[in-house]
């Protein structure tokens, strides 16, 4: 492994993700597998070289080609991946997925195949285990032709391949040739399971190509950015838990938010947070089962907090665990030397007052355009909803889960408002039940407290929270969820003092970093997301043509398989977990708006 340990980390953006919504993988256009949780998306990890060395765990199939060019490309209208080397002497061409199968309880597998089209190629597999985190002293083996991975009070995994396989350091290798037209194969995962069968695997590799095709054609949109669209779709599905409902924020762990900084969060949990952006665009593009499997989870998690006299948390584990503990990971050097590397996060306990609001419009969009809500079900709204009456006024950590002391901020605020206005829009559009006056009473204070207390006559602007006249990205959520026109003039001001602070060549940031004020260290990286809100807002405006090239620019900042991590460097480059799902959920959102606006039609979709 000597070799290996030098090998420099692979940055984020220039990676795919395989997955079959219970686990997934990044590949690395080298090649090299050097991120997997298997067999959940939040279980630890096998291969982590991303967040250290190879010695942390990777699988490398690659060619001997090294002036080749390197291209990646999902088959179409799949999550099915494709690395190809394109050389003078050769084209190799490794194919990666992980099936799809009928039976959703069995173990991940992995599969991967690599052919050469042209030529002659000498090619190399490098297998490297390390369980738990890479904390655990993994032991190999060869076993009736496997290589059996094994280490104390862990799973054993096993590597079976179509070629010989040795072993060195615990590391399964093979060096082998292939000519044109020939093929090696090989999977990877439950030692009872990984068995390699050429006619097993080209059947899996159809059958998973017709799940992801056929679920792909049920998407109703035909807008100008169809392919960044339906990708956004298949990023989205693959991160939903097929068995829970529930959708991951992103894929990882611990990727910076800034390259050698502090801000390495864990963000293979489920937020309430997203409920409202994940029902909207799946909603939006005629995925209504997914729409109605998340707001089972969603409602899964209020009618426990009925039960609980602790209050309804922020993050739940996709499996409904509310306790999700921090720990650092200290033997991990962290991709791009950035530390500490977290696993668990500690926002499990914060107080977010905004995410009552995602939750209600969530509950709201559903019963319009998908599943009635249940007695039960309004029982327990009513009761957060109540809850929310005399908690409104209160501080908190806001949207962005600030670590410093809490404050009062505009977008908590708003998301109140949004609670109190969507649970009484639902209870007369149902005739269901309600103490109308108390929450109009509720409803009519918030929207006068915003106005007077979060708008400044001086500065012009509504501000971020109170004593500040700072802004942040978070309020560009105000159109978006109708609580003040999108051509209002004290919008509109606002909307220019966002863009003079906050934007730059279309990537937006969440707010101004200053020292201390977040409770954290050091700068971060442009937020996707508000990203594409912003644009939104510029379409919502009536500013279109500037809307229209912000979002093309946008499409430029993907990476080449159209894929978004959580925020964007100064030159654009990926930062933070990936694939994020509410980067993703976004421009679903400011493509169909966008796309609507452009062509004239005014008959929108509207929540």
């Amino acid at each position: 492994m000597a070799e290996d340990q030098k090998t420099a980390q692979v940055p984020i953006q220039r990676h795919g993700v395989i997955g079959n919504m219970r686990a997934l993988a990044l590949v690395a256009d080298t090649g090299s597998i050097d991120y997997m949780c298997w067999p959940e998306f939040d279980s630890p990890s096998l291969f982590a070289a991303l967040l250290d060395t190879p010695a942390a765990g990777m699988f490398e199939v690659a060619p001997r080609l090294p002036d080749a060019r390197r291209l990646q490309i999902y088959l179409p209208g799949s999550n099915v991946l494709q690395t190809r080397w394109l050389s003078r002497d050769a084209v190799v061409e490794v194919t990666d997925f992980m099936p799809v199968v009928a039976d959703a309880g069995l173990p991940p597998l992995l599969v991967r195949r690599v052919t050469v089209v042209q030529g002659h190629a000498r090619i190399r597999m490098r297998c490297r285990v390390r369980h738990d985190y890479s904390r655990a002293d993994t032991r190999a083996r060869l076993a009736d032709g496997c290589v059996l991975f094994s280490a104390p009070d862990q799973i054993d995994v096993s590597l079976s391949a179509s070629v010989p396989l040795l072993l060195q350091e615990h590391t399964a290798i093979a060096d082998f040739d292939l000519g044109a037209g020939e093929h090696a194969q090989f999977v990877f995962g439950h030692a009872r399971d990984a068995r390699v069968n050429p006619g097993r695997v080209e059947e899996l590799l159809k059958q998973t190509l017709a799940f992801w095709r056929q679920w792909l054609r049920k998407s109703n949109y035909r807008g100008r950015w169809r392919e960044s669209v339906e990708r956004s779709a298949l990023v989205l599905k693959l991160l939903t838990s097929r068995e829970h409902g529930g959708i991951l924020a992103a894929g990882t762990f611990g990727l910076p938010e800034l390259a050698g900084g502090e801000r390495n969060w864990d963000y293979r949990y489920c937020w309430i947070r997203d409920a409202s952006f994940t029902v909207y665009a799946f909603m939006r593009l005629g995925f209504s089962d997914e729409a109605n499997a998340f707001m089972r989870w969603v409602r899964a998690r209020v009618s426990a907090c009925s039960e609980d006299p602790s209050p309804l948390r922020i993050v739940y584990s996709i499996a409904g665990q509310k306790h999700l503990p921090e720990a650092q990971l200290d033997h991990l050097a962290g991709h791009l030397a950035s530390r500490p590397v977290r696993i668990g996060n500690q926002a499990y306990e914060q107080k977010q007052l905004d995410i009552y609001g995602e939750l209600l419009d969530a509950v709201y969009l559903a019963n319009k355009y998908g599943e009635a809500i249940s007695h039960e079900g309004w029982e327990n709204c009513q009761r957060v909803v109540d809850r929310l009456c005399e908690q409104w006024q209160e501080s908190d950590v806001g949207i962005w889960e600030m670590r410093g002391a809490p404050q009062h901020f505009l977008h908590s605020r708003l998301m109140c408002w949004v609670a109190l206005d969507r649970a009484i829009r639902l209870a007369y559009k149902r005739s269901l039940p309600a103490p109308f006056e108390r929450w109009d009473r509720a409803r009519q204070a918030i929207h006068h407290d915003i106005w007077t207390h979060f708008w400044d006559d001086e500065a012009g602007h509504f501000v971020q929270r109170l004593g500040s006249r700072e802004v942040d990205a978070a309020m560009l959520l105000m159109p978006l969820f109708r609580f003040v026109g999108a051509t209002d003039p004290r919008w509109i001001a606002t909307l220019r003092v966002i863009e003079r602070d906050l934007v730059r060549d279309g990537m937006v940031y969440r707010y101004r970093t200053r020292e201390g004020t977040d409770g954290l260290v050091g700068d971060e990286g442009a937020f996707t997301a508000c990203s594409f809100w912003y644009v939104e807002c510029l379409a919502r405006a009536g500013e279109l043509d500037k809307a229209h090239l912000e979002f093309e620019q946008l499409l430029r900042y993907a990476n080449p398989l159209g894929l978004y991590a959580e925020e964007f460097d100064r030159n654009g480059r990926h930062l933070g977990n990936t694939p994020q799902a509410l980067s993703h959920l976004a421009l679903i959102s400011a493509a169909t708006f966008l796309d609507r606006k452009l062509s004239g039609d005014s008959s929108f979709w509207q929540p």
